[in-house]
Parts: C-alpha cells; sequence; structure tokens
C-alpha cells in the first residue's frame, strides 16, 4: 500500500507531505483547490512522462517520493531480475531537473521509465473518469475475465509459448526466404562452381606453364646455343679443351726440373674436367629442348584460360580462384542445407502451434465458464448504484489466427433501459452509466488482484442521493481487501470513507500553493457539512454531517 508522499516544487505544490492509511480514505476540495495535482504528482512515481511546465520554480528540481509497503505483493522476483535493492518498504523516486531531464530511482537504484512504469502497474490503479473508456476497448474487456477467471498462471504459459511460436514463425520465414533466393541463384553458383573446378586449378601453375611457354617460344635458339657451347669447348679443330690439353702437356713437360710446374697442372686439369662436364650438359639440354608448337599452343591456350577466370572474378592469382571456388562450394552446401533447417523449423513451429491451441481452448473454456457469474454480478451491482433496467451480456467469439491473449474475442453489451436494444458499450452508455459500470467492474475484479491500492479520481461523479450512498457503500466493501483512495465531491461517499483529506490552496508571499492535510472528527464534521451546504454553516448541515458520518 502507499505509506506516504512527499511532493517538492510540482505545479502549485512548494512543499507537501501526507501519510496515507489502509482502508478507505477520502480526498475532497474545492475546485481548482489543486487534488488532480495531487493526481498528477503521483502518476509520475508509476511512470507518467514528465514536463518541466510542472515546476512551480523554474530555476529548482521537482522531487515526488512515495513509500509503499510490498511485504506481502510476492516482488522479490521482479527486483531480482531487474538488479534492484529489495525492501520490504520500498522507495520511489522521480526527478525533473530545469533543464528538462527526468530521473528515476526505486530504493536510490537509478532506473529506466519503463522500468518504474513495470513496477507502479503492480502498486497503484489510478482511475480516472477518461478510463472509462477502456471499458470499450477488447482487451481490457478480455482483461477482467481473465482476472475472474484466475487465469495469470495459464496466461504466462500461453504468452511465452506465443512468444517463442511468433520468433519461429519469424525464423522459418528468414530461411524460406533465404532458401528461395538462393535456390534461383543455384544454376549461377554451379556454374561457376564447375567452371573452376573443370579448370584443374594448381597453386603454383601458373609460374610454371609460363615458364614453359617461354622456353618453347625460344626453342630453336636455345637449342642452336647450347649446341655452339658444346661445340666450342668440345668440338673437332680449334677446342677449348684441346688447348687446354696442350697446355697441360706443356705443364707435364716442366715436371721433372720446374716445382710449381704440378699445381698449374692440377688447376688445369681441374678446368678441363669442368668445362668437359659443362660441355656434355649442353648436349643433353640441347636434345631435350624440343621445337614442338603443338605444345606451345596448348599452353598458351592454358594460360589464356587462366587469365580469362582471373579478369571474370576480378581476382589476380590462381590462389584467389581456389578460394572463390571454395566459397562457392560452401554457398551450394548451405542451399542445399536449407531444406533439411527448413523441414525441422517447421516441425517446431507445428509442435508449437497445436501447444498453442491446445492452451488457447483451454483459456477460451475458463472464459466462457466465468462469463456467467460476471454478467450476473455486474447487474446485481448496476441495479444497486442506481440503474434497476440494466441489461448486461459478455459475447465470446472465436478467432481464426492466435493473437497475445488466445484466440478470443469478447464484446461487452449494455443496456441502462427498457426497450432500448442492447448494443457494444461504447455506443450506448453515458458518461455517468460508463462510470457506475466501471465501479461495478473494478468492484469484481478487486478481490482477485494483487494489488494493494486502488485511487478514484471523481469515478462517483454524475450520481447523486441514494445512488451516491451506494457507491460509496461499494467502494467501502473493496477497501476491505486493499487500500482504496477517492477523490470526491460527493457528501455521501465522503462520510463512507475512514480516513478525510482535504485538499486546499492559501496565499504565501507572492504566489499560491497548494497543500492536503489529514481531518480529525471535529474538522471533518465542519468539511462534509460546507459539502451540504455551502460555506454558510447551518444547524442542519451539522446535524446531517453528523447523521452521515454515523
Amino acid at each position: 500500500m502507499l505509506k506516504s508522499l512527499n511532493v517538492q516544487n510540482y505545479a502549485l505544490i512548494r512543499q507537501l507531505e501526507i501519510e496515507f492509511k489502509p482502508g478507505f480514505s477520502i480526498i475532497t476540495g474545492e475546485t481548482g483547490a489543486g487534488k488532480s495535482i495531487l493526481l498528477g504528482a503521483l502518476s509520475l512515481l508509476i511512470g507518467q512522462r514528465a514536463d518541466t511546465n510542472v515546476l512551480l520554480d523554474k530555476s529548482q528540481k521537482c522531487i515526488v517520493e512515495g513509500i509503499f509497503h510490498v511485504k506481502d505483493l510476492n516482488l522479490k522476483t521482479f527486483f531480482k531480475s531487474e538488479d534492484i535493492d529489495y525492501e520490504d518498504v520500498t522507495i520511489i523516486r522521480r526527478e525533473i531537473i530545469p533543464e528538462g531531464k527526468s530521473r528515476a530511482f526505486i530504493n536510490d537504484t537509478p532506473v529506466s521509465i519503463n522500468q518504474l512504469r513495470e513496477l507502479g502497474l503492480k502498486l497503484v490503479d489510478i482511475h480516472s473518469q477518461h478510463e472509462n473508456l477502456n471499458l470499450g476497448n477488447h482487451l481490457f474487456q478480455l482483461k477482467v475475465i481473465d482476472i475472474v477467471a484466475q487465469n495469470k498462471s495459464l496466461l504466462e504459459q500461453y504468452h511465452k509459448l506465443y512468444n517463442n511460436f511468433i520468433a519461429g514463425q519469424k525464423e522459418l520465414a528468414e530461411i524460406m526466404e533465404k532458401a528461395s533466393q538462393a535456390r534461383a541463384d543455384l544454376d549461377y553458383y554451379n556454374f561457376q562452381f564447375n567452371q573452376l573446378d573443370e579448370a584443374k586449378l594448381k597453386t603454383e601453375e601458373m609460374n610454371e606453364i609460363e615458364a614453359e611457354a617461354n622456353i618453347l617460344n625460344h626453342a630453336e635458339e636455345i637449342k642452336f646455343n647450347l649446341l655452339k657451347v658444346a661445340d666450342l669447348i668440345s668440338g673437332e679443330g680449334n677446342s677449348v679443351l684441346g688447348m687446354l690439353k696442350d697446355a697441360i702437356d706443356a705443364m707435364d713437360k716442366l715436371a721433372g726440373f720446374y716445382s710449381f710446374s704440378k699445381e698449374f697442372r692440377d688447376r688445369l686439369e681441374s678446368v678441363y674436367i669442368e668445362l668437359k662436364d659443362i660441355a656434355g650438359e649442353a648436349e643433353i639440354q640441347s636434345e631435350k629442348i624440343e621445337i614442338d608448337t603443338g605444345r606451345l599452343q596448348l599452353i598458351q591456350e592454358r594460360i589464356d584460360q587462366l587469365y580469362n577466370l582471373m579478369h571474370k572474378h576480378a581476382v589476380s592469382s590462381i590462389e584467389d580462384l581456389i578460394n572463390l571456388k571454395n566459397e562457392l562450394g560452401a554457398k551450394i552446401g548451405e542451399i542445399t542445407s536449407y531444406d533439411e533447417a527448413i523441414e525441422k523449423l517447421s516441425g517446431q513451429v507445428e509442435s508449437q502451434r497445436q501447444q498453442l491451441s491446445d492452451l488457447a481452448s483451454e483459456l477460451s473454456g475458463r472464459r466462457l465458464e466465468s462469463i456467467p457469474a460476471i454478467e450476473e454480478k455486474v447487474i446485481t451491482m448496476l441495479q444497486q448504484v442506481g440503474i434497476p433496467n440494466a441489461r448486461f451480456t459478455i459475447v465470446q467469439k472465436s478467432l481464426e489466427n492466435f493473437t497475445s491473449q488466445g484466440t478470443d474475442h469478447v464484446e461487452f453489451i449494455f443496456s441502462a433501459n427498457k426497450k432500448v436494444p442492447m448494443q457494444e458499450i461504447s455506443k450506448v452508455a453515458s458518461g455517468g452509466e460508463l462510470s457506475r459500470l466501471m465501479l461495478s467492474i473494478k468492484s469484481l475484479i478487486s478481490g482477485s488482484i494483487e494489488l494493494p491500492t486502488i485511487i478514484f479520481d471523481e469515478v462517483d461523479a454524475g450520481v447523486s442521493g441514494e445512488i451516491a450512498e451506494k457507491v460509496g457503500l461499494i467502494m467501502k466493501s473493496m477497501s476491505s481487501g486493499l487500500q482504496v483512495i477517492n477523490i470526491t465531491h460527493l457528501p455521501q461517499v465522503t462520510a463512507k470513507g475512514d480516513y478525510h483529506y482535504l485538499v486546499y490552496k492559501y496565499d504565501r508571499e507572492d504566489t499560491t500553493v497548494t497543500d492536503i492535510k489529514l481531518l480529525n472528527a471535529e474538522e471533518r464534521v465542519i468539511e462534509l457539512a460546507k459539502m451540504l451546504s455551502g460555506e454558510v454553516l447551518t444547524e442542519a448541515a451539522i446535524t446531517h454531517a453528523k447523521q452521515l458520518l454515523n
């Protein structure tokens, strides 16, 4: 429940601190005194959008702080999942600084507005007159039925499976789209891959065949010069080897009397042997060189083929072509694996679809079972609050497709008067009727939700007299299970409260400010008498006020 509220520098509020009690609390005040301002400040704590226009002093920041008892609300899991320190007495603070930025804190831990809103929805339900329009919202209507049917656990299972189902459908659609596009490219990929595969690419092939082509292009010249070298060294006539032989013989003639002749002879003989070997190798190499125009043509065609492939694929080497072929092979393999992935994922999605169908059917059944009791209780309460001829029914229809709430569409059908055909609520109900219908529904569901505090903002507008007293009794009854705070102008409703708070304005220095106080027993009689008779108090009004309070 809401234990206290502290507001600083908000609209007409300079500094305000008020403690709230359990049970049924009433807030009254003259029109324009600031009741809605107080509600606006509280709304900031549950994630409402902040605006610097609310700053009373534009140079100072606005602070709104609420203290909540949350011990029995099973919120530890929420705090843990959001990485926020849990406290049985939780403090929520919202700050608006003059520059326009807003900050939020839960137990002094900075949080996002979404986190603040998510926690706020678990703590406070602020119901103003414009929210009566929710009665025409089919999701709200379905939510009412689910609360009464106690479908929370089943809906959590359904939501989890539904989200997985939607994600699976999305993934399946993406894979099928990729597969469709890939299959359109498959022939192209196969053609490219086969062309590269048939080329039988080798890493060093280009260097090898270019060298062979160079030799074949100059085969005749190479062969002629190799033979010329062999002939010059060892041919008939004046050859190098013949002259070296004569030189060796000359050194032999000096062996008996010239000591250095042996060294010269050995060196000459070494050169002789080397040159003789060179001449022999030149002859062998010349025999290997063939003037083969057919082979040259084949090699040139191979070189052209490789260069054409590199040019076509915009690469600079055979290594790049080999890498491209491997990439194409991987793409082809991926495409052919799509069918297996699609089959597997389709099976998963179909299994989820069946499970969803089972859960949706169970939800539909539980909703259908709860509808008669809802109709009966709402009609009974409507009759109590002054709509004796009320007719109210709930139409449940099945949808073809799954939604986040199942496969049901519901409509609240209503008529307040005899001989007036029943229609959807938004088409037939007046503002006062909507208020009383909403109050009836809120009363119906208040015992089934784990919500500690509900705040009504003049939900009793448009009623008076005996009906107002019955409206007050309904709220009083609701407060036995939760904290109810009602902003009202009706003395009949006010008298039913356990506590009475007065919002008032007063002049301070050069400005007008709003404040609030909890009235004691005597003050409460006086305020209630003013609501009955106006500012001029009469003994009759005071007597009437005491009677109402008793």
